[in-house]
């Protein structure tokens, strides 16, 4: 097992994979493209997360989008819903470091960084790195901490480093944020700022499965948590190596103004106060490029786009009150003006 994944590393890194003789005369087969390494690993960490997450093949693929387009989700929905199971699943279907987070009014911004301590024997100061050093993080009920704490992240979440005492730190190749709030608690709460919510590439919600979905629910916790026997099925290298697949998957000038269109049409749309940035734009178009990737395409269609337009855009939108009151969302304007678009051919 060692050796395939130490050979698709080195095969996906753009070398050659190192020639094997079989045994027979005949040549070696040929070495598996990018493409078709990074839906291996996409394949294998949805089976995983299968075993789990029941009736949430749509949360998981667009969840591992935003892993393999280098974009942060934010999961908003009722008590119970398995937001925090779905990423531990993802997390231990990984080979990575992973650390949790559990917001809470107290929670300071050193408690996420680190704090420098001074050392007696050698009088000086050490850094003591805090939990943000880690390949994916899980940001618990992040509604819960006070926007100061909250805007810890703005920078880790932006730009993959924090600046802590005066200097930069670099925070993994693979850093990937999945927070949790709930949306039906207000006391005790803050809203996250425009800013923060923003930096999030994707925003869903779960939602309620189907009865026999959760009956097989019921079944799988009889004994004990199905998390406890789930091992990790892709390796570091490899989840970068699915990012680079991303990279390569072509999407035309059509279709980017196209995705540019959808985006900047939530400035002007009634009810908006504020539309979407340049941001929403940039996580639309590598977002879509993921889905096709999995969906095994080369290039992408305008139908990945029209799928990410709502959980891309939609949270980013801030509805002026007198909308909010009429009863009109920020997703019903998204679903709107998607409809209203013409798509290329």
């Amino acid at each position: 097992m060692l050796e395939r994944e130490e050979q698709a590393v080195v095969e996906v890194r753009g070398q050659p994979a190192p020639s094997r003789d079989t045994g027979d005369g005949q040549a070696p087969p040929p070495a598996r493209s990018k493409a078709s390494l990074g839906r291996e690993v996409y394949r294998r960490i949805t089976g995983n997360i299968a075993r789990i997450m029941r009736g949430q093949a749509a949360s998981t693929r667009k969840l591992l989008a935003a892993l393999a387009s280098g974009g942060h989700v934010l999961l908003e929905d009722f008590p119970g819903t398995g937001k925090t199971t779905l990423a531990k699943a993802l997390a231990r279907s990984i080979a990575s470091t992973f650390k949790r987070i559990q917001f809470t009014p107290d929670l300071l911004p050193s408690d996420i960084l680190g704090v420098s301590i001074f050392n007696q024997g050698d009088q000086q100061f050490h850094f003591h790195q805090g939990p943000i050093f880690t390949n994916i993080l899980l940001a618990d009920e992040i509604n819960r901490a006070s926007p100061r704490t909250q805007s810890a992240l703005l920078e880790a979440m932006g730009e993959c480093q924090v600046s802590i005492d005066g200097e930069r730190r670099d925070l993994p190749r693979l850093f990937f944020v999945i927070a949790t709030e709930n949306p039906v608690e207000f006391r005790g709460t803050y809203p996250l700022p425009e800013a923060q919510m923003d930096r999030f590439a994707m925003q869903f919600t779960l939602g309620y499965v189907e009865p026999a979905e959760e009956v097989a629910i019921l079944t799988a916790h009889e004994r004990n948590h199905p998390l406890d026997g789930l091992a990790p099925c892709a390796t570091l290298p490899e989840v970068l190596a699915l990012r680079e697949a991303v990279e390569e998957v072509r999407i035309s000038g059509e279709l980017k103004h196209y995705a540019v269109t959808l985006v900047g049409a939530t400035r002007s749309a009634p009810g908006v106060q504020l539309g979407a940035s340049p941001r929403a734009s940039i996580a639309l178009m590598k977002a879509a490029q993921a889905l096709a990737l999995f969906d095994g395409m080369e290039f992408v269609a305008p139908e990945q786009i029209q799928e990410l337009a709502v959980p891309v855009i939609a949270h980013r939108l801030v509805m002026e009150p007198q909308a909010r009151f009429s009863g009109l969302t920020a997703r019903g304007v998204v679903e709107e003006i998607v409809k209203k678009t013409r798509a290329p051919s």
